[in-house]
């Protein structure tokens, strides 16, 4: 009997990587040195962000997807924070603002003006502070309009209001060590971490429990990386016992055992996973590796199918991910890296070969878009929506500018406030009187401790 080897039938089979010539690049941008495992670069259809060096501080640049070739030294950058830059993300529902997490323990959210950069940005829209150790992570929530996610290395997870300002829920006693990473799930119902202490965990942060726990998800010491899938399956990252790198697909309904677990290789870079919700595709990126690795995942055995390996000749110290609506879906392209080198971003181009001009539907199926399906108070109250999708068949046109507006809660109560309202214009002008009168004092204060100085001095130089 003869055996034929029957090969899987995907669409994907034949992706393949290629990155843009030279003068597509960015050069002469030097990328942070920071020892933290973040992805170090994130992009959306209009600006590519890359954290870099800065000195006495910590900065990233952010440029629009048009400005390739050689980058000015003296090209302003987002420089608010005092500490180094350890994670950046773009809102998924405004591509002008962007939040970034720092060393110096606090998390700021920027409006980046339409056309980019003419100065260097130091005001943040809204600086959120309620770590009291560096912040890696920071993560914006897929659905609700203005809730972020920040994780620190103080073992605590913020979720965020931007637009007030205001802390939401804080989750503290859930991880007894430092967290590696989080995900928010399709809808941001629930989010994802991996753990320093090697437990994956699902959370509810509106009630503050951990729903699922998963302990030794990977034996290894080394750190580990989770995220959520769209059908609510979770894919981690890490290393085994023997240092080998792995990857595993784990059913949140029964975690006692991995729905299928792959040895990679014994390189030593943390593999960072980027997953596209709409094919199905996951792509392994490790750093300092010169190789994108690429995984299609499915309900049949073994659900964790390799498809192919994009390699170039050097390492790779980031990575950014382009979202679907700033892809070209006329060259049938189904995703874009922007990866960093020492000295520049290199973009590459995944694509599916196709001989056919028309629009493959099959390969871009409705995408979610721009448009936040509910607010923060409607998340908070309870409300969980699917992100809204848009058809990408004529091309993704970016919307309008929208400028993020932050209202802050008032400090005084409302009793306060209104009895203020209604006051007099006659206790105003007395107000008024009683201002001026405290500035007449505080003058004769001030000449009577300048006197007084004096006299002291003299007194010191032995003159009295």
């Amino acid at each position: 009997m003869s055996f034929r080897r029957v090969v899987r039938q995907s669409k994907f089979r034949h992706v393949f990587g290629q990155a843009v010539k030279a003068d597509q690049c960015y050069d002469d941008i030097r990328v942070s040195r920071v020892t933290w495992d973040s992805s170090f670069c994130a992009v959306n259809p209009k600006f590519v962000a890359v954290i870099v060096e800065a000195s006495g501080g910590g900065a990233f640049l952010v440029l629009p997807l048009s400005k390739t070739g050689r980058i000015d030294k003296s090209y302003p950058t987002v420089c608010g924070h005092t500490g180094p830059v350890l994670d950046i993300d773009w809102c998924p529902h405004n591509d002008e603002v962007i939040a970034s997490g720092s060393e110096d323990c606090t998390v700021k959210v920027w409006q980046i003006p339409e056309n980019g950069l003419a100065a260097p940005l130091v005001e943040p829209v809204v600086s959120l502070e309620g770590h009291s150790k560096r912040v890696g992570i920071v993560t914006w929530h897929p659905t609700a309009r203005n809730v972020l996610l920040s994780a620190g290395c103080d073992n605590v997870v913020v979720i965020w209001n931007v637009g007030s300002g205001e802390e939401l829920f804080r989750l503290e006693d859930q991880h007894p060590d430092m967290i590696y990473s989080a995900s928010w799930n399709r809808d941001g119902s629930l989010f994802c971490t991996a753990c320093k202490d090697k437990s994956v965990r699902i959370l509810d942060p509106r009630r503050g429990t951990v729903i699922k726990e998963k302990e030794k998800a990977h034996e290894g010491a080394r750190p580990m990386r989770a995220i959520f899938l769209a059908d609510g399956k979770v894919f981690t990252t890490g290393f085994s016992r023997m240092s080998e790198r792995q990857l595993a697909l784990w059913d949140p309904n029964n975690l006692d055992e991995p729905i299928a677990v792959q040895e990679m290789d014994s390189s030593n870079g943390v593999l960072l996973p980027f997953y596209d919700p709409d094919t199905s595709v996951v792509y392994l990126c490790g750093k300092g590796d010169s190789s994108i690795r690429y995984f299609e995942i499915t309900d049949e055995a073994p659900y964790v199918h390799f498809l192919n390996t994009y390699i170039s000749k050097d390492p790779q110290r980031g990575m950014g991910f382009m979202s679907k609506r700033g892809l070209d879906v006329n060259k049938c392209e189904i995703a874009r890296f922007y990866k960093l080198h020492e000295r520049k971003c290199e973009p590459i181009i995944m694509t599916v070969p196709r001989k056919s001009d028309l629009f493959q539907d099959d390969l871009y199926p409705d995408t979610a878009g721009p448009e936040p399906p509910m607010e923060a108070e409607d998340w908070v109250a309870g409300r969980d929506a699917m992100p809204l999708l848009i058809s990408l068949k004529d091309g993704y046109v970016p919307s309008k500018q929208r400028d993020l507006k932050v209202t802050r809660k008032n400090v005084l109560s409302t009793a306060t406030a209104s009895s203020a309202s209604a006051a007099s214009s006659g206790a105003a002008k007395n107000q008024t009187l009683e201002v001026r009168a405290l500035k007449l004092v505080v003058q004769a204060q001030g000449k009577r401790i300048a006197k007084l100085e004096e006299q002291l001095a003299r007194i010191e130089d032995g003159d009295v």
